[in-house]
């Protein structure tokens, strides 16, 4: 059959505005809340809110989701916002990874979209890893320096700001060494700061959502995906394989699930996986990352999410199903 370039293109459009569309909403949700917590979240709540063991204030911050549920476009903006008003890093990169996974629309989407496919099973499961994967990246961020992470001068406060005692850790410093928290503001002034910094996050995240959706967009045009359903019938090829699909397709946590079902063929530990890695790394996420962490960082968080993710799910099938026909493990 023929190429049709024009039909291509048609196809590009139309699932290049679907992901910009599905986004954007929750992107705008995002933004706004960034916007309100630059302006009115007081700069020492958060220290004074968690754990003063950096540990438990991690297993702590995988719990965040359920109070503040974003997907994983709106968290990002929000993120950036509460490192700059002093969470521990390690938190906060414990809260971007779980949030998607870890709030009530997810829950229910989740368990709606595999009815008839044990429901119940693969929500909890979805849950439990999610907040595990989130938990072990964040105690591990724990032990690493923010500089080897954070994109160069993420922390530097603005000129309206002065300083405090506070440190990336939530720790009390010397006045001389802290970062920076909001001077007195009025309740309009505070207003106009909100304003103007959901703007400011809601152009910059757009931008790197646009790139993530186009690359996924022609993926989604020019790749044949039934090249991979021979790939099921062998359950680490199947985890591994859902991943990458996971990654590149870009779907949001909140509708992912639906898709996610429809591979009927695939074992429930790839599903599991697919549900898992995609909210935590796919391709607009590469690109919404670097308005927070360094390139290398991004290159290592992925990499590292993929082998644990791979691994704890590839278990978790062989614990909770029982081998299918003619499928190696």
């Amino acid at each position: 059959m023929p190429f049709d370039l024009s039909s291509a293109l048609t196809d590009f459009a139309y699932a290049f505005l679907s992901i910009m569309l599905e986004g954007v909403p929750f992107i705008l949700l995002g933004t706004l809340a960034s916007g309100a917590i630059t302006a009115f979240l007081p700069g020492t709540l958060l220290a004074r809110w968690l754990p003063k063991n950096p540990a438990a204030a991690v297993f702590l911050s995988g719990f965040m989701g359920l109070l503040f549920p974003l997907c994983e476009c709106g968290v990002v903006p929000v993120i950036r916002r509460l490192l700059k008003k002093g969470l521990p890093l390690a938190c906060g990169l414990t809260y971007m990874l779980s949030a998607p996974i870890l709030n009530l629309v997810v829950v229910i989407s989740t368990y709606a979209a595999f009815t008839g496919q044990q429901p119940a099973l693969m929500t909890v499961l979805r849950l439990f890893g999610g907040y595990s994967v989130a938990v072990i990246a964040g105690l591990i961020v724990l032990r690493l320096p923010a500089d080897k992470i954070l994109r160069p001068g993420l922390l530097e406060a603005p000129k309206a700001f002065r300083r405090t005692g506070l440190s990336i850790s939530g720790e009390v410093e010397p006045a001389s060494s802290g970062i920076e928290v909001e001077p007195k503001l009025t309740f309009r002034q505070k207003l106009g700061l909100a304003v103007n910094t959901t703007v400011v996050d809601f152009l910059q995240v757009s931008f790197y959502l646009a790139i993530g959706a186009a690359l996924t967009a022609l993926f989604k045009v020019f790749v044949d995906q039934s090249a991979i359903t021979p790939l099921a019938y062998n359950e680490p090829a199947a985890i591994g394989t859902m991943m990458l699909l996971a990654m590149i397709l870009s779907l949001c946590s909140t509708s992912d699930a639906f898709i996610a079902a429809t591979f009927v063929l695939f074992p429930m530990a790839a599903k599991l996986a697919f549900l898992t890695f995609g909210p935590m790394f796919d391709l607009k996420l590469i690109f919404l990352y670097r308005i927070i962490f360094n390139g290398r960082f991004i290159l290592w968080l992925g990499i590292g999410l993929y082998l644990l993710i791979g691994l704890m799910c590839w278990r978790l099938g062989v614990v909770f199903t029982p081998p299918m026909p003619g499928l190696s493990n």
